[in-house]
């Protein structure tokens, strides 16, 4: 293609511009940042003098100016991204997934330099009208955010577009409520008279006295009790997903450090361990079922098995339901109105356990421990949240007190 000095117009063409036969102008130089030669194509002067000061804003600011660079998508992005962490098989499949869910068909296929705030605002905001929780947002955010930033640090961009994008989008997160002490004692009195759930009340009781996770509870096995030594071993946590190999239960260590732990037993929790261990032996349930070289699990099914994650909680509401039935009936009986139980869930459980603790003014630090957070701030909100209520409690007993001396 024959290339010309000066334009039709007798415009004389700086170094690197050229006019073609077909119409075109063209500007070739070289990326400081490869040593690539590069040629920008532009339909007039104008268009073109305009792509030129850019690349030399970009060159100036070290900034890729690789044709390639410039094409490379969001999902594309994300997989350098990923291919730069060194992640669980767990966390890495969840990632993934929720990627290739809600990410890769919205907005994945926009050129990363030609990606705006207003992109990722007005994504955010679909799926906050679709009724996604601001936690799900989050979720999603925590994997755009930082595959950006990736993309600032090698000067594919100047600036993270998804900066200050998260805002307030999505629902507010359900604030999950533990059971008082009124509820706790009639549901584990329930359970334990129960003909039918009574099988159950050593694990509740574990529950209640360790805080576990409950893929940390259905993971444990006889190796990780120390009924001697009074202590949980806690280093991994049973999870049921599909890795690559279909829908089976996998070991998974912890995300953090923090849940690696010991937790000290309370002696009641020491009476429930010795009486999980006679129901599995009057049952005769199967210790040789091994997961990822685990076996002899604690809590299992019948037929030996561990228990699902969400068989924990089916668990749970089936006993609630039970219990809420039994209850109307006596409170027509009595001519009282019926003091129900809360629908909740092996999260709520741990929840309650945590506030038990912080109720009789653990230390916060040993709370923390206990709970495996990873953070201080979760284990104050219990704090905080007990506090505030022992204030509006004093306030109201200090109202009485002025109204009787009136």
């Amino acid at each position: 293609m024959a290339i010309s000095r000066k334009d039709p117009k007798g415009r004389k063409l700086r170094e690197g511009e050229n006019w073609r036969n077909d119409g075109r102008y063209s500007y070739r130089y070289t990326d400081v940042r490869t040593g690539k030669r590069l040629t920008v194509y532009a339909q007039d002067l104008p268009e073109l003098r305009e792509k030129e000061k850019q690349i030399a804003k970009d060159m100036e600011d070290n900034i890729l100016t690789d044709g390639a660079i410039k094409k490379m998508t969001l999902n594309t992005l994300f997989e350098r991204y990923m291919a730069t962490r060194e992640l669980a098989d767990t966390t890495r499949v969840s990632y993934v997934r929720a990627w290739e869910n809600r990410v890769k068909d919205e907005i994945g296929n926009i050129k990363v330099v030609q990606l705006l705030p207003s992109h990722i605002k007005a994504y955010y905001a679909k799926l906050s009208k679709a009724g996604y929780a601001y936690s799900t947002i989050k979720y999603i955010h925590n994997l755009l955010y930082p595959a950006l930033e990736m993309a600032v640090d090698d000067d594919i961009i100047r600036k993270n577009p998804a900066k200050s994008s998260i805002s307030d989008y999505g629902k507010p997160a359900e604030e999950k409520e533990a059971l008082t002490v009124s509820q706790q004692e009639k549901f584990m009195e329930f359970v334990k008279q129960s003909n039918v759930y009574n099988t159950y009340y050593p694990m509740f009781t574990i529950m209640i006295g360790t805080g576990l996770r409950c893929g940390e509870l259905i993971g444990l096995t006889w190796k990780d009790i120390n009924i001697k030594a009074k202590t949980v071993n806690v280093d991994h946590q049973l999870i049921y997903k599909n890795l690559g190999d279909g829908c089976k239960f996998h070991i998974s260590t912890p995300k953090t450090s923090s849940g690696i732990r010991i937790i000290p037993m309370t002696q009641e929790v020491v009476k429930a361990f010795e009486e999980q261990r006679k129901i599995n032996f009057m049952l005769a349930k199967d210790k040789s079922i091994e997961v990822d070289g685990c076996s002899g699990f604690v809590f299992t099914a019948k037929s030996g098995r561990p228990l699902m994650p969400n068989g924990v909680n089916s668990v749970l509401y089936n006993i609630v339901d039970a219990y809420n039935k039994t209850e109307v009936e006596r409170a027509k009986k009595e001519h009282r109105k019926a003091e129900l139980l809360p629908k909740f869930s092996a999260h709520v459980m741990r929840h309650t356990a945590c506030t038990r603790m912080a109720e009789c003014r653990m230390d916060v630090k040993v709370l923390q421990y206990i709970m495996g957070h990873a953070h201080i701030d979760v284990t104050m909100e219990v704090y905080n949240h007990i506090g505030e209520l022992t204030r509006i409690e004093n306030e109201i007993a200090r109202l009485d007190s002025m109204v009787l001396n009136a």
